[in-house]
């Protein structure tokens, strides 16, 4: 049995090593699906699994730690970028801006509160308060992205004696999670929020915003100003966006382009925006009723996906589809949203298009597009391999600042977030194919994120228990939950007494600002529509960028000085 007592203490095997990360992480996965009163702590677990496993003794060599740490990190990092980089620029809409700008201020609070806390509760002359209130920061806020920059930007500033700020994130989390969702309800109770009122406001809402919905169109032109003119001509002067997809002329099923000539009679198939069906049929004809299965030129509908890296960042009126393939494409659907076919708007791969066509034609464009669903399951590994090795290098360029002690650098956090949202959003430019499957991303994320975990406390197990005990572990704690409750509480009422938002929208962009899937599932268990969702996603991609950025200024603008 000695065999068997080696894999546990050996710590310079790599059969030690390996079973010393899966006993962490599947324990740690496994007790993080346990609910307590709805609410469960996830993935986060891990972190505490690997805190006993470094407290009893059951660790590895610092250097297999240190490498897994910062490799899980950039992977995990990476991949949140690659997720939210397509609609990182897009998320700044209207009501996009005011959310944005209410999540930026939760981040400056957040800061702010932390600073009181340390004045407040500890002993300023101590080098390590102020590293270790930055990781209990990261916790109240539950956002380890920010605690692994946070992390790397320290060991450039103090070399071996790193804080173990994981202890701090540790004392936070739970609380934070609970924080989160408990600030959430008191924001309900103190605007007097009525939720039946909030659901009939959506449905409202709802209503009135017609102006993306699809309408669908049969016509017959009885203009008599229409005879003679060309489709472009007609669009241009209605100046209304919509896409004629089949023409009946003269007893003859046809596929218009932008030179096909209108003729008094005409029938036409047409795709439009719900607001703008009005002014389309007083314009151009009533609406009829018309089986196009029984004309003489049967056409087909076919969903075609995106697969030939070739396509890749053509626009579409660069592909030339109804001129020269015969067919129209009457709308794009990405990352499940359907989007008008505007000729300036770019394929990328995973894109499914609608194409209306004679059957021939339709067959001929399925195998330019590609159509391989099983292409799309494999994970394009250049690509994300490529943009980290990009990433990387970004990310150590230092960047000299007059009164710092040391450069500032994104580090291997900052440079990959940076270059993925950029990827993500603009590699087809350069015939990146940046698709990969929600799933694919999703398993590259979790296992970048538990090495991450399990590395971190794993290495802070040792001291975990003398920080909360015997240490400042219960001021971690206090300090912890007021950062996590004071920013709710204060932009929350500005949210709605300033602006308004809906209650359900408000409960999603504070769970963004909190990158906390527990708050957005309590948010969507709450609502029957997916204004939760929406908050979420709209401040969640430059929320992550903001907490990795601010971690290291935290780290070389106040814990170096």
């Amino acid at each position: 049995m000695n065999w068997l007592v080696e894999i546990f203490t050996d710590t310079n095997s790599v059969a030690h090593v390996v079973l010393l990360y899966s006993l962490v992480i599947s324990v740690g996965v496994l007790l993080g699906k346990l609910k307590v009163g709805g609410i469960s702590l996830g993935v986060t677990f891990v972190l505490f699994a690997g805190i006993l496993a470094g407290h009893i003794g059951f660790t590895g060599p610092i250097q297999v730690l240190t490498f897994l740490q910062e490799f899980g990190l950039v992977l995990f990092v990476f991949m949140i970028g690659m997720q939210v980089g397509p609609g990182f620029f897009e998320s700044f809409g209207a009501s996009g801006i005011k959310m944005n700008g209410l999540a930026a201020l939760i981040i400056l609070l957040n800061i702010l509160v932390m600073f009181g806390c340390y004045f407040l509760f500890f002993d300023t002359g101590n080098s390590h308060s102020l590293p270790m209130l930055v990781g209990t920061l990261y916790g109240a806020v539950t956002n380890t992205p920010g605690l692994g920059a946070a992390n790397e930007a320290l060991s450039n500033v103090f070399g071996d004696d790193v804080p173990q700020i994981a202890s701090g994130y540790a004392c936070a989390y739970p609380l934070g999670v609970l924080g989160i969702i408990g600030a959430t309800i008191a924001i309900r109770y103190f605007c007097r929020i009525k939720l039946q009122e909030e659901e009939e406001r959506l449905r409202q809402d709802d209503a009135a915003n017609t102006a993306t919905k699809p309408y669908r169109l049969r016509l017959k032109v009885t203009n008599a100003a229409l005879e003679g003119k060309t489709m472009l001509q007609v669009h241009n002067f209605l100046n209304r966006d919509f896409v004629c997809s089949r023409m009946l002329q003269n007893g003859h099923v046809v596929i218009p382009n932008r030179d096909t000539v209108f003729h008094l009679g005409d029938i036409l198939n047409i795709v439009c925006a719900e607001t703008d069906q009005e002014a389309i049929v007083a314009f151009m004809g009533p609406e009829t009723d018309i089986d196009w299965e029984e004309q003489d030129m049967p056409m087909v509908s076919k969903r075609i996906v995106v697969t030939n890296p070739s396509v890749n960042g053509k626009t579409l009126g660069n592909m030339h589809f109804s001129n020269v393939h015969g067919v129209n494409v009457t709308r794009v659907t990405r990352h499940g949203i359907d989007l008008f076919a505007s000729p300036s708007l770019p394929l990328q791969v995973g894109d499914r298009i609608m194409v209306v066509g004679p059957e021939d034609a339709v067959n001929r464009v399925t195998s330019l597009m590609g159509n391989s669903v099983r292409r799309l399951n494999n994970p394009n590994i250049a690509t994300i391999f490529i943009g980290i090795i990009l990433g990387v290098i970004f990310g150590s360029l230092p960047f000299a600042i007059p009164g710092m002690p040391v450069p500032l650098r994104l580090g291997i956090a900052g440079g990959p977030l940076i270059v993925a949202i950029l990827v993500g959003r603009y590699g087809y430019k350069i015939h990146l194919v940046t698709y990969t499957t929600t799933s694919a991303n999703m398993m590259l994320r979790e296992i970048g994120l538990v090495l991450f975990l399990a590395s971190v406390g794993i290495k802070a197990g040792a001291g975990f228990w003398n920080t909360l005990v015997q240490g400042d572990g219960l001021l971690y704690v206090l300090s912890g939950f007021l950062i996590t409750v004071i920013p709710i509480l204060i932009v929350g009422a500005v949210a709605r007494r300033r602006f308004n938002f809906n209650y359900f929208t408000i409960m999603g962009m504070i769970a963004g600002a909190y990158t906390d899937p527990p708050a957005l599932a309590y948010a969507n268990a709450s609502c029957s529509k997916d204004a939760p969702a929406v908050g979420y996603s709209t401040v969640y991609p430059l929320t992550m960028f903001l907490r990795i950025f601010t971690a290291q200024i935290l780290v070389l603008f106040f814990c170096a000085a």
